[in-house]
């Protein structure tokens, strides 16, 4: 599968921003599909994963309750809806898929990546 991530730009500090994940090659209904991000000179970071039927969704610490991961199949696409932005969501977004239908945590559980979109969130 190949994806292709969106849907980032520049905000201010409490707008809100909607990224999707388009996937291509393969459909999406295959995959449980994940959310990362990567600030400039740091980690690789978990912020929201979903199975593959949407039913679990979960989400790292760092969002504080203020992001939602969906999906739909049927349009082979993944979103990450992102409210109440602060500048720490700085970062390069990318979304990623993986085999195993219930989806993970970590960077080494995800098979496909997308090439990631830039969000950036002034104060």
């Amino acid at each position: 599968v190949q994806l292709q991530a969106s849907g980032g730009g520049l905000v201010q500090a409490g707008d809100s921003l909607r990224l999707s994940c388009e996937a291509s090659r393969d459909t999406l209904r295959s995959y449980a599909m994940g959310w990362f991000r990567q600030a400039s000179g740091k980690e690789r970071e978990f912020v929201a994963g979903i199975n593959w039927n949407g039913y679990v969704k979960y989400y790292g610490d760092s969002q504080k309750g203020r992001f939602t991961i969906s999906r739909d199949n049927t349009k082979n696409k993944a979103y990450l809806q992102m409210n109440n932005l602060e500048p720490e969501d700085t970062a390069v977004y990318y979304c990623a898929a993986t085999y195993d239908p219930l989806g993970g945590r970590r960077r080494s559980e995800f098979q496909y990546w997308g090439q990631g979109t830039l969000v950036t969130v002034s104060s």
